[in-house]
């Protein structure tokens, strides 16, 4: 999916630039500052480091009931957003902007609006791990935003600090935020990513928890790393 995720993209979100209705991405593309450029790059550095940072912590701290259900749900959640990514694959806002509306299945990666972050630095951080991506075809659902919805879930679950609680809100923000900002996503494409964290979450708490054989498993797994 090409075309049809970027005109309900501009149908849904558009924004006015010189008279035209465009995507708020092609926006960014057109207008983008240093300063949000170094902080777009800073969150999109943890969207996976900070959720497994914190899955370490809450493990070596013995909290170890909250570490398995945070950690089977991380699971989850990627289990449901790579079965989106093969049911319907779409491109993100990058292809759709450099390529136009025809799918060529062998396009590179492209590091997009990250690449501002690269050269601002003189680095090839972005560009190492977006340059050589196999699949540009797995934009929705988008993981970048579920990944620290459900940090921070099981942080308020796990009673963190108010500190935590708040770092980890800003950082969510921030990476949904630098997605659009970047071009590596549409905002349907965040939205989607933030129902496929709560939606893994909601399953896994209220449906599969509530499962006598499920529930069994996990007690047996929670007294052999307790």
């Amino acid at each position: 999916d090409v075309a049809g995720l970027y005109n309900l993209e501009k149908s849904l979100f558009g924004v006015m630039d010189n008279g035209l209705l465009v995507t708020p991405c092609e926006y960014f593309a057109a207008h983008n500052w240093p300063i949000a450029d170094v902080f777009a790059g800073i969150f999109y550095l943890c969207w996976v480091p900070v959720p497994i940072l914190f899955g370490l912590c809450l493990y070596f701290k013995k909290e170890r009931k909250t570490y398995l259900r945070f950690a089977l749900v991380f699971l989850f959640v990627n289990l449901i957003g790579f079965a989106g990514y093969y049911i319907h694959p779409a491109a993100p806002p990058w292809y759709a902007i450099n390529y136009g509306f025809e799918p060529i299945l062998n396009t590179p990666g492209n590091v997009a609006g990250l690449g501002r972050f690269d050269a601002f630095f003189g680095v090839t951080i972005f560009d190492s791990i977006y340059g050589r991506n196999a699949n540009v075809f797995a934009a929705v659902p988008s993981l970048h935003a579920a990944y620290m919805v459900v940090a921070l879930v099981y942080a308020i679950i796990g009673k963190c600090r108010w500190y935590v609680v708040t770092l980890f809100s800003i950082i969510m923000v921030g990476i949904w935020g630098t997605a659009i900002y970047s071009c590596h996503h549409y905002i349907i494409d965040v939205l989607l990513g933030i129902s496929c964290a709560l939606i893994g979450w909601l399953v896994f708490e209220y449906i599969l928890m509530r499962i006598p054989a499920f529930k069994r498993f996990f007690e047996r797994y929670y007294t052999y790393i307790k």
